[in-house]
């Protein structure tokens, strides 16, 4: 088996193309997802493509460990 190679540009293309895939299956089956965004905020993004600026709040159960603090606006992003 020949070694991979996971700073080539294919590896990386490959990876991208994995994590799109698997974004969009969380948004078909209905889930949400976290993530820090390119001026570092911790964005909150629905399916529906709604998109909230949160912080975590430490200590509080899982059901209520997530403040939105905005909603980006469409026209922010």
């Amino acid at each position: 088996m020949d070694p991979v190679d996971i700073l080539s540009d294919e590896f990386a293309a490959a990876a991208a193309e994995v994590g799109l895939r698997a974004r969009q299956q969380a948004f078909d089956s209905g889930h949400w997802l976290v993530y820090v965004d390119e001026e570092g905020r911790i964005v909150q993004e629905m399916p529906d493509g709604t998109k909230f600026e949160i912080r975590f709040l430490a200590g509080m159960p899982r059901e209520s460990h997530i403040e939105i603090i905005r909603e980006i606006p469409k026209s922010n992003e």
